[in-house]
């Protein structure tokens, strides 16, 4: 587990630079090993949150570290899509390190600004998977709910179990929690923290697809992958229109998604799309 505050006075301030990482960058993305991709993996980078002795626990230098590695996708040109995973076979994040969370207070949380790192994530303008196998509670449920799409394993859990330490979510589970499933459903799940079986999310509408629980990476890459070849300007653009539906007004959604579709018409790779449509030949996107 990370070090915690001694007090419930001290602040949670940033871990010095020169520890080792705890999230693991592959750019681009490894193919495969048991057979070739049937896309492109150029533009697909594979974040791994590399913590498996705790089951991928999420503390506060694991989601800045997490949050880093994002923002330098984020602003690399040559990257288009990014899966996130957890290391080892038994979860994708169980949860907190309620260790480091254990001997905190209200004092301590607001005033050290760790949780700033939930809002780096949730500003990464490239698409984010999340391919999920084992536990997903607590933050690594809201991890995943952070992220645009859930390729969930057969053997994922999903759950928000926080009641059950006299807490509740604090990272955007009863916010995108009651957005994914409901009023109703969130309630229930929430005030029981019970956890739900990948086929329920999935017909919830939490997730994506379920999958076998070994090809797990390898859909989500490959979703990834098909991402990957669309063109880059419009990927993103539509994914902050989409996001935009659960934030703001109908009519101002739909002002919005009309004045980026506007202004994707300035765009090399409009004129390149619409072109390779009347000539009948597969587009080049450039990405500007």
């Amino acid at each position: 587990m990370t070090d915690t505050a001694s007090s419930h006075d001290t602040p949670i301030t940033a871990k010095p630079v020169d520890r080792t990482s705890l999230v693991r960058v592959a750019f681009p993305a490894p193919a495969p090993a048991a057979a070739a991709p049937l896309t492109s993996l150029a533009g697909v980078a594979l974040v791994t949150i590399d913590r498996p002795e705790a089951l991928n626990a999420l503390s506060f230098d694991v989601l800045d570290d997490l949050a880093t590695a994002l923002e330098g996708l984020d602003a690399n040109a040559s990257c288009r899509v990014v899966v996130i995973t957890g290391a080892g076979e038994r979860a994708f994040a169980a949860g907190a390190d309620i260790r480091e969370l254990a001997v905190q207070s209200y004092a301590s949380l607001s005033a050290g600004g760790r949780f700033a790192a939930w809002d780096r994530l949730a500003a990464i303008g490239l698409p984010l998977i999340a391919a999920v196998r084992g536990f997903a509670l607590g933050g690594g449920c809201e991890l995943a709910m952070a992220c645009d799409m859930i390729v969930a394993a057969e053997d994922a859990s999903f759950g928000q179990p926080e009641i059950r330490l006299g807490v509740m979510p604090g990272a955007g589970g009863t916010q995108r929690l009651t957005r994914a499933i409901g009023k109703a459903r969130a309630m229930e799940l929430i005030l029981t923290g019970r956890t739900m079986t990948a086929h329920e999310a999935q017909a919830f509408g939490l997730v994506t697809s379920v999958v076998p629980a070994a090809a797990t990476v390898d859909a989500a890459l490959e979703l990834a992958g098909m991402i990957a070849a669309m063109p880059p300007l419009a990927v993103r653009a539509a994914k902050a229109a989409i996001l935009d539906a659960h934030e703001v007004s109908l009519s101002a959604g739909l002002a919005g998604e009309r004045e980026a579709f506007f202004r994707l018409f300035d765009t090399a790779d409009q004129s390149e799309g619409m072109a390779a449509f009347t000539q009948k030949r597969p587009p080049a996107w450039s990405g500007r």
